[in-house]
C-alpha cells in the first residue's frame, strides 16, 4: 500500500477552500471526486501521474508557480512518482 498524500488546510470558509498537499515520494492522494472548481499552483516542477475513471494512466507535469484551472466533477487519484517530495496549493472555489 502507498503513503497518502498529507494535506494541511489552510483556508477554509464559506467562499473558498485552500490546502496544502505534500507529497512524499510514492504518495497518493486516493480515489477522489471534486466536489468544487478549483486552482492548483504547484510549488514543485516535475510530473505526477493520474489515474483516471476507468484506471487509464497519464502524466501531468507541473512547473512551479505555474497555476492550472479544473472545473467540478474531475475523478482521479494523484500519485508522486518522483524520487523528491512534490508540493502543491489547491484553491477551491465553493
Amino acid at each position: 500500500m502507498s503513503e497518502s498524500a498529507i494535506p494541511t488546510v489552510l483556508i477554509d470558509n464559506d467562499r473558498a477552500r485552500v490546502t496544502e498537499w505534500r507529497f512524499p515520494p510514492g504518495a497518493a492522494t486516493g480515489w477522489h471526486r471534486h466536489d468544487y472548481d478549483y486552482v492548483v499552483v504547484p510549488q514543485t516542477t516535475g510530473p505526477l501521474k493520474l489515474v483516471g475513471p476507468g484506471g487509464e494512466e497519464s502524466e501531468a507535469q507541473l512547473t512551479t508557480g505555474q497555476p492550472y484551472f479544473r472545473n467540478v466533477g474531475v475523478e482521479h487519484d494523484v500519485i508522486n512518482p518522483n524520487p523528491f517530495e512534490f508540493v502543491f496549493v489547491e484553491v477551491e472555489l465553493k
